[in-house]
Order: C-alpha cells, then structure tokens, then sequence
C-alpha cells in the first residue's frame, strides 16, 4: 500500500516520497513537475489552476507522462489552490496522464475516491 504524502507544496516531497501518493496543492504547471520528478511519486496530484495560460496549469501532466510518471490535477474550482487538505477533502479531478489511468485514475473522481481506489488496488 502506497504511503499517503499530503503536501501544500510539491517541494515539500524528498527522495524519501518516492512511490508515494502525493497530495499536493501546487499548480499544475511545469516548475511543479519537475520537484514531482524528483522525488518520483506512484502519483502526483496538483491543482489546474484553471488551465492558465496556454493551459500552463497542466503541463505538469504531459512533462511526467514523458517521464513515465503519474499525474492528475483538481479542478480550481473543487479546491483552494495551495492547500493540499483542501484537494483531499473536496477535489475533482479534471485532468490525467496516461500513467495515471493506468492506475485506473478517471476524470471526475472526487480526489478522496482516487486515493482510496490507488490505496487498495
């Protein structure tokens, strides 16, 4: 069973997190990413910030996918960006990588349900 991070910040996570879930509640734009890359969670889970600026808020999905790693982001709207307890609590996500559905992570899962799904499998 993959070890639970919850995290404001994605550079909270170490070498240490790795094959973690990670919860965190940073953007999902590329700078995120590459602490994600890093520490080389099982997931990453950032917030999409309402897309941004040629959808910069998600970049973080294709840069890890090309890394092999999982990775999804909340919706702004389901979730205060910044704070990793509120994705937890109340996040959907809205968007995926293909090594996160391969997890079998889906849009439109609350985030909890995420968790609990990558928890047990």
């Amino acid at each position: 069973m993959p070890v639970l991070r919850i995290v404001d910040s994605i550079t909270e996570l170490n070498a240490g997190d790795a094959d973690c879930i990670a919860v965190s509640g940073s953007h999902g734009g590329l700078s995120s990413a590459r602490y994600a890359l890093a520490a080389k969670p099982l997931l990453s889970v950032f917030n999409d910030a309402g897309g941004g600026m040629d959808n910069a808020g998600l970049a973080a999905l294709n840069y890890l996918q090309s890394h092999g790693l999982a990775a999804c982001v909340v919706a702004h709207s389901s979730a205060r960006i910044g704070e990793a307890r509120s994705s937890l609590a109340t996040g959907v996500v809205s968007g995926i990588n293909g090594a996160a559905s391969v997890l079998g992570v889906q849009a439109g899962w609350t985030c909890q349900q995420m968790v609990d799904f990558i928890s047990n499998s």
